[in-house]
């Protein structure tokens, strides 16, 4: 099997708690504290991009874009949430061209209907196994050889039982899938039988407020997890020293006393790169 970048982050680290970004400025953060890789969540992209729900309604379009845009802004590889391929298996081809090009080194593929819930919200709703193999098979034929890491997502666990959720992920590694990815146990126990039944890589998906439970790196790593995900951190923080700053302006009429809550301009011009962008413009004679 060809290795890929995450294959080789994950032969180094053995397992890795990594966040989720949304834009390019967290991938900046991101990759500003060290992380080796991070990981795009549709989640994310749908509130931040549409002002939506993760409730299917980003497109196919809008994830690539938004990807391609994020890609581009750092060196550390990305791992995209691609959904259900948003389709059938020459949708899922189509996706994993388009984020390949767009310089993303992986993705998500899950086997909910289309339009998907977010895997920790009710009313989800599945496709047959055979036909989410087939998905993963397309999804595997697009890589060609590439790299691209392809995590096997399902959410059968909540819907059809935690058996079921382990059978299509084995049937998914079966036709050449990187990882399994079983959404929303919710329980410790279920994580250690998750664990131990399942091939690893393997992602554990850490929602503060979600439906699993929130474990230290050290104990999912001995339960067997490589792929310790926290893909809405980012987003939640950010949400909450906006809505933070926001109210203290509307109630004061000013942002004096808040210094603290903010980055300043000298910081923050330092973490997007403004002084080499006047290097470059010196270099070319531009004033």
């Amino acid at each position: 099997m060809f290795e890929t970048r995450i294959h080789q982050i994950l032969g180094q680290v053995g397992s890795l708690a990594f966040p989720g970004v949304f834009d390019a400025l967290s991938a900046a953060i991101a990759e500003k504290n060290g992380f080796p890789m991070a990981f795009i969540s549709g989640y994310s992209v749908a509130a931040t991009r549409i002002g939506e729900p993760d409730f299917g309604l980003l497109t196919q379009t809008e994830i690539t874009v938004a990807a391609q845009a994020i890609c581009n802004s750092v060196d550390i590889p990305i791992i995209v949430d691609a959904d259900t391929g948003y389709g059938n298996p020459l949708n899922v081809y189509r996706t994993v061209n388009d984020l390949i090009n767009a310089g993303a080194a992986g993705c998500f593929l899950e086997d909910q209907q289309w339009p998907k819930k977010c895997g920790h919200m009710r009313g989800k709703k599945l496709i047959d196994r055979d036909e989410y193999v087939q998905k993963i098979r397309a999804a595997v034929d697009a890589r060609n050889g590439r790299d691209f890491f392809i995590v096997a997502r399902t959410d059968a666990e909540q819907v059809l039982g935690l058996d079921e959720a382990i059978a299509r992920v084995e049937a998914a590694r079966t036709v050449g899938a990187d990882a399994s990815f079983i959404e929303a146990p919710g329980s410790m126990e279920q994580l250690a039988e998750i664990g131990r039944r399942v091939e690893g890589p393997l992602v554990a998906n850490m929602i503060e407020g979600g439906m699993t439970p929130v474990l230290q790196q050290k104990e999912l790593a001995e339960m067997g997890f490589q792929l310790i995900l926290y893909p809405l951190c980012g987003l939640y923080a950010a949400a909450a020293a906006v809505d933070s700053i926001y109210a203290k302006l509307k109630a004061d009429g000013t942002t004096l006393g808040a210094k603290q809550e903010l980055m300043n301009f000298s910081r923050f011009n330092e973490l997007i790169g403004v002084e080499e962008k006047y290097a470059i413009a010196e270099k070319y004679g531009v004033k």
